[in-house]
């Protein structure tokens, strides 16, 4: 049990300035103090206002330190974590608040009315270990579904909760299940838009590299839900963090039985490839992005919503952000 945790922001903004960095100091300097035994240093993912970065965040206490560099980890350590004072140079300063310090991120101006659904394990957990998605109720979901309903159960639920996708359209996704679910067709497809082309939009990103698990179980939960036992995650190439964490979260998901062969001894198989997009805007579209998929030169003549195919096989698309409020 650790009496303390450093929370340093492994998202690609802190990333870029040098927060891998950071992290390896503390980690380097905890240890180096015999406080590797009271002390855990976490890479989480994007905690957000990332102009302010790199963030780390220091609990029990929930300090919330901006702009930190590598030659700030000595005094932290020393005040913060040794002596049990806060480092007040670094501490956020609120300038909506006459440059107040703030002592919390959620005591900030921007988040202290807002409640996180797509995002309430971002900048929690560290995404790299599902261990810690599994603590935070991580694949309960998916084992509820798995074990209590049957699919037309769970669209059921879906359709009653209202949910809408949430890439702009705002289209009922228990309609495009329901959809995908009647065609009838031995093999059915679900499809993940993460591709994200508009330039400075970071919604998918964010997800993606701070809790790719909740991404893998809902895509799981819709895939049981229509009749699919194959679905594709169709990100750009252009985010090796988002990238390079997916392909961890699903070995890992994998290891656990939570993907491939009869999952969880249920019977019911499902898997998930990634494919990676060169960033063409217009494969944010969903017709297009499965045209990409099936790396098809012909032009595939394909219906809008989930009548859409790929393959020619009923396929059902949904925005990233669409699955992760599966909760």
């Amino acid at each position: 049990m650790y009496r303390t945790h450093i929370l340093v922001c492994g998202g690609t903004g802190c990333h870029s300035n040098n927060s891998g960095k950071i992290r390896e100091a503390f980690e380097e300097q905890i240890k180096a103090r015999g406080l590797d035994g009271d002390v855990c240093v976490v890479g989480t993912g994007c905690f957000g206002l990332c102009a302010v970065g790199p963030i780390i965040i220091i609990y029990p206490e929930g300090a919330f330190y901006s702009c930190v560099t590598v030659e700030d980890v000595p005094e932290i350590i020393e005040e913060h974590i040794v002596k049990g004072r806060l480092v007040e140079r670094l501490l956020y300063h609120e300038k909506a608040l006459g440059n107040k310090a703030v002592h919390s991120l959620a005591e900030t101006n921007f988040y202290k009315k807002q409640t996180r659904v797509a995002l309430h394990n971002c900048g929690v957990i560290n995404p790299e270990k599902i261990d810690e998605y599994i603590a935070r109720d991580g694949y309960q979901a998916l084992i509820k579904c798995l074990t209590e309903y049957e699919p037309q159960q769970i669209i059921d639920i879906v359709s009653a909760s209202g949910l809408r996708g949430r890439g702009g359209a705002g289209f009922p996704t228990g309609r495009k299940w329901q959809f995908a679910k009647n065609q009838v067709n031995d093999t059915k497809y679900v499809c993940c838009n993460a591709d994200e082309g508009d330039p400075g939009a970071f919604m998918d990103r964010s997800v993606l590299e701070g809790d790719p698990h909740a991404v893998l179980e809902a895509m799981t939960i819709a895939g049981y839900a229509i009749g699919s036992h194959q679905g594709y995650i169709y990100v750009r190439a252009e985010y090796p963090i988002a990238v390079e964490r997916l392909k961890i979260a699903i070995a890992q998901s994998r290891e656990y039985g939570l993907l491939g062969k009869d999952i969880l001894g249920t019977g019911f198989d499902f898997d998930i490839e990634l494919k990676l997009g060169s960033g063409a805007f217009v494969c944010g579209e969903e017709t297009a992005l499965m045209t990409s998929i099936a790396a098809s030169l012909v032009p595939v003549l394909l219906s809008r919503r989930s009548r859409a195919c790929l393959e020619n096989r009923p396929s059902s698309t949904t925005s990233r952000r669409t699955p992760t409020s599966l909760r």
